[in-house]
């Protein structure tokens, strides 16, 4: 099956702003009517990008489960600034991002979700599901992210995010606030091509861990000769395959990512962490810079006994959890996969 988009119409935002003529991108994999497994997507990431943990030898079965894959706002598949004439882009919260997903979800049929499931930003995502549909699904697991975007990574995203702005000659007006400039002019092709160059190698730093480099990982798992050409061919390529005002509108999603931010947890977050109660497997990668398992062993402590902690033993950083570079990490996730899928409850909820 291809990418569909499902209409949401004029989608009221969070902040009392107005996605026009809004669309959620998905993909599903199996026969609707099997329990459902719902996939969001992470930053940057296509549809496409989710599907290496799909399969017949794999947990996430298709001829087991009807397994939905969905984009996130920005990502160039639903509503993006580089997919609609909308400008200025209005901000989009985690919280729009689910509310879209379950407004889809009801229109598939699904009442009750068996799991869901997702790395990095699709992590977030899936904690924003735990604490804002709470009685939706059975089972959560995030994988390499977290429920609230730390200081520390706010500050990495203000890096990148500064780099790919000076490009274009604007500054940031700080995590969450999007530009200093306000100017509605388009980005040049020369300052498109500079400013996603800077935002790749800016990010590299940060996406695989300090052993990964120290024992040139790049070289065995990506074919690179040395670092630079890892820098162009796995940094640069993935970065410039971007349009930089989707990555801007994804960024801030996910530096104002904090799942308290809503009704009735009002900021509290220890309190939105005590009313999720789907069975929670949280896994962050040991060796992951911008969500190290301390923070991930703090949102444990705050939930309740339907909680664990497992900790990717992985020297891929943050890739821990993503597109495969190397098959042990996707055998050790599909292994805790299975085990909370075999093993957690069904849910009896109306």
């Amino acid at each position: 099956m291809d990418v569909k988009t499902f209409s949401l119409g004029d989608f009221e935002l969070q902040n009392g702003k107005v996605l026009p003529d809004a669309v959620i991108a998905y993909k599903t994999f199996g026969e609707a009517g099997r329990p459902a497994v719902l996939y969001p997507s992470w930053f940057s990431g296509a549809i496409s990008d989710n599907e290496w943990l799909i399969g017949k030898d794999k947990t996430l079965d298709p001829e087991k489960y009807f397994i939905i894959i969905t984009a996130l706002f920005g990502n160039g598949q639903s509503t993006s600034p580089s997919n609609s004439d909308i400008s200025p882009f209005p901000d989009v919260s985690f919280y729009d991002n689910v509310k879209a997903q379950h407004q889809l979800m009801v229109h598939l049929g699904v009442k009750h979700l068996r799991a869901v499931l997702g790395w990095s930003m699709g992590a977030a995502q899936t904690f924003q599901w735990a604490t804002q549909y709470s009685d939706f699904m059975d089972i959560c697991v995030p994988f390499c992210g977290s429920a609230k975007t730390s200081l520390h990574n706010q500050v990495f995203l203000e890096g990148v995010k500064s780099a790919l702005l000076a490009a274009k000659g604007c500054t940031s007006a700080g995590s969450s606030q999007g530009r200093v400039e306000t100017t509605e002019r388009k980005w040049t092709d020369k300052e498109k091509e500079v400013g996603l160059k800077a935002f790749g190698r800016g990010y590299a730093g940060w996406g695989f861990s300090q052993a990964f480099y120290r024992h040139e990982l790049f070289k065995e798992h990506y074919g690179a000769a040395d670092l630079e050409e890892f820098m162009k061919n796995f940094w640069e390529k993935w970065a410039l395959s971007k349009d930089p005002e989707n990555l801007l509108v994804m960024l801030h999603t996910w530096q104002a990512g904090d799942v308290s931010q809503q009704e009735p947890y009002n900021g509290d977050f220890e309190k939105a962490m005590k009313g999720i109660k789907a069975r929670i497997l949280v896994l962050p990668s040991k060796t992951d810079l911008y969500f190290p398992p301390e923070d991930s062993a703090y949102e444990v402590e705050c939930m309740g006994d339907n909680a664990s902690l497992d900790v990717y033993p992985s020297i891929w950083g943050h890739w821990a959890g993503g597109p495969p570079g190397n098959m042990e990490d996707v055998k050790w996730l599909d292994e805790r996969l299975r085990k909370v899928f075999d093993e957690a409850p069904r849910r009896n909820v109306s």
